[in-house]
């Protein structure tokens, strides 16, 4: 599984790839904010993305409506990871249809949570799309 981690901060970059290395992921590409993030997913293929909230250039809610609106990208399982308390600016997230949500800061256990919780789904999804074409 190749993991893009997207955040501005190299420090939390290195916490998150550090997390996930520990989970045994071990295919992860670095991204400094969303541009940087939408260049990548344009030239490789990725499983999934991790990225921070808050950033220059291009926030998180911005890569993510980007990529919904991109028929190559829009697949692709997104992860927000933010210190964001804001009830309002979560639901608008929601409401983008982002597949996780971690609050910093945060613990591995939670992480790998998530990353169950979104593998989980993406399967569901996948088995319920071979299904519909099988029938059809």
């Amino acid at each position: 599984m190749r993991i893009l981690v997207v955040d501005d901060m190299p420090l939390m970059r290195h916490v998150l790839i550090n997390m996930l290395r520990k989970l045994e992921y071990s295919d992860i590409v670095e991204a400094t904010d969303g541009k940087q993030a939408l260049e990548l997913l344009q030239s490789r293929h990725f499983d999934l993305v991790i990225s921070d909230l808050h950033m220059p250039k291009m926030n998180g809610k911005d890569l993510v409506s980007t990529m919904h609106n991109d028929n190559k990208l829009k697949s692709i399982p997104v992860m927000i990871v933010t210190c964001e308390d804001n009830k309002e600016k979560i639901h608008e997230l929601i409401k983008e249809r982002i597949d996780g949500f971690i609050v910093k800061p945060f613990c591995l256990t939670t992480l790998e949570k998530q990353l169950k919780y979104i593998m989980a789904k993406q399967n569901s999804s996948q088995r319920q799309s071979q299904v519909l074409e099988s029938k059809a």
